[in-house]
C-alpha cells in the first residue's frame, strides 16, 4: 500500500519569496495572519519550501504521495493562481503529487463550474480545503451547490476545514460551527467529504461519507489525538494528513516534523502512512 499525505499546502515562488509582501499585494490578510505568524521564540510557524524541497521531505519521510491542498482564499484570482500551479506540479510529478481545486464560496456559480471544470481538465481531482466562514461566507452558498453537484458526479472527494471549538486559541481561527459542516455532509450524502484536523474532535461516527485527516495533530492535540479513534471517529475513517509545510515539532523544521508525525502514525497503526 502506497504512504499518502493527504493534507499538504505549497505555494509558487513568487509567494515564497516574500510571503508578506504578496499577501498585502494580493488582499490575502487572513493567510498572512495564519501563515506568516512566528512563534514567541522568533521561529516561524510553518516554511515556505519549493516543491524540489516538498519531495525531498517526502522522501525522508518515507512517503509516497502527497494530495497538494488548496486554501480558503479571500480573492477568486487568488484561487485561480493556485489551482494553475498545482496543475504545473501534478504536470511535472504525476507519480508523486495529486491536487485538489479551490475557489471563492461567493462566487457566482457559473464562475465556480468553470473554473472547477478548468481544474479538472488540467489533472486536479478534488475540491478544497475549504473554509467558507474563514471569508465571510456561508456553507450552503449557490456556488457551494454547484462544486458539491459537480464532486458528486465526478467521484471528488471535499476537504473541509474544522475548527475545535475547545482548542486553543489562535490569531486568525475562526469558528466553523460542526451544526453547519454535519449538516452540509447529511444533505449531500453523494459527497465524499474530508474534515480536516481531526473534525475539530467533533463525533462524526454516524456520518458514513465522512472521513477525517490528522492535520496539524501534534500542534492542537498531541499524543491524545490517537485517542479520538473509536470514541470519535471509526478507526477506517482517520486518512494521514500533516499540514505541511507547517512546523509541527518545537524547534524542527517542517521537513523534520513531517518525518516524526509520520512515524508516529505508523507507531498507531494508522494504514496508508
Amino acid at each position: 500500500m502506497a504512504s499518502v499525505d493527504h493534507h499538504v499546502h505549497l505555494y509558487p515562488d513568487a509567494v515564497n519569496r516574500d510571503p508578506v509582501g504578496w499577501a498585502a499585494a494580493a488582499g490575502e490578510a487572513h493567510w498572512a495572519r495564519l501563515c506568516t505568524r512566528r512563534r514567541r521564540d522568533g521561529r516561524p510557524v510553518q516554511e515556505f519550501p519549493d516543491l524540489e524541497t516538498l519531495l525531498r521531505d517526502l522522501d525522508a519521510a518515507g512517503i509516497d504521495r502527497a494530495i497538494l491542498l488548496g486554501w480558503y482564499w479571500e480573492h477568486s484570482a487568488s484561487c485561480a493562481a493556485q489551482n494553475r500551479f498545482y496543475a504545473e506540479c501534478v504536470r511535472r510529478h504525476p507519480d508523486r503529487l495529486s491536487a485538489y481545486a479551490t475557489f471563492h464560496p461567493a462566487s457566482p456559480p457559473a464562475e465556480v463550474e468553470a473554473e472547477l471544470r478548468r481544474a479538472r481538465g488540467e489533472g486536479l481531482g478534488g475540491v478544497g480545503e475549504l473554509s467558507p466562514q474563514s471569508v465571510g461566507a456561508a456553507l450552503d452558498t449557490p456556488a457551494m451547490q454547484a462544486a458539491l453537484g459537480l464532486a458528486a458526479s465526478w467521484g471528488w472527494p471535499v476537504n473541509i476545514h474544522v475548527t475545535d471549538p475547545n482548542g486553543r486559541a489562535y490569531p486568525g481561527k475562526i469558528e466553523t460551527p460542526f451544526a453547519d459542516v454535519e449538516r452540509l455532509a447529511l444533505s449531500h450524502p453523494q459527497v465524499d467529504f474530508v474534515f480536516a484536523h481531526w473534525a475539530g474532535a467533533f463525533d462524526v461516527r454516524p456520518l458514513p461519507n465522512v472521513r477525517v485527516d490528522t492535520a496539524a495533530a501534534p500542534l492542537l492535540y498531541g499524543s491524545a489525538a490517537w485517542a479520538l479513534r473509536g470514541t470519535t471517529v471509526r478507526p477506517d475513517q482517520v486518512l494521514f494528513g500533516s499540514d505541511y509545510p507547517l512546523c509541527l515539532q518545537a524547534g524542527q523544521s517542517a521537513g523534520a516534523g513531517l518525518a516524526c508525525f509520520a512515524a508516529e502514525a505508523r507507531r498507531h497503526g494508522l494504514p496508508g502512512v
